[in-house]
């Protein structure tokens, strides 16, 4: 299967919101998603986001950006990585998790960090294949300020 894995063009910001809109549902939180396209667009320098493509159409995601850790410096994020049901299983999401890694490395990150919730039993397999330390310690908080 023939497939293009590029940085995201703010062009392709609508397309990529439908799939955020798919994934927040596959998770079960499609009330959380509170991004529109015009926000993406406006925020176009801080929005990072890698896309698979098959011909024209994106059929998986992965966005991310910088941190710093105060016990041990610049990281990188990975904020979501979602493929397209039907494209599911064919080592996409692999490729696409290894993108992120790359650029991390290029921009001389020291780790790299996510999130998998914890009923996703498939994705934490994945993660531990890639070499991942699942901390079950955190627990993640949020405090929406608009």
């Amino acid at each position: 299967m023939e497939f293009e894995i590029r940085k995201a063009k703010p062009a392709e910001f609508k397309e990529i919101h439908k799939l955020i809109l798919e994934f927040a549902t596959f998770i079960n939180t499609p009330e959380k998603v509170r991004i529109t396209p015009a926000q993406m667009i406006e925020d176009k320098d801080i929005f990072n986001c890698i896309v698979v493509k098959k011909g024209d159409k994106i059929i998986g995601f992965a966005s991310y950006f910088f941190p710093y850790h105060s016990w041990s410096g610049k990281a990188i994020h990975l904020d979501d990585l979602y493929v397209t049901e039907n494209y599911r299983g064919l080592g996409i999401g692999s490729k696409l998790f290894d993108e992120v890694i790359k650029i991390g490395k290029e921009a001389n990150c020291r780790k790299m960090r996510w999130e998998v919730s914890n009923w996703n039993t498939k994705a934490q397999t994945f993660y531990k294949s890639k070499g991942a330390i699942i901390d079950d310690v955190e627990i993640n908080c949020e405090l929406p300020l608009h």
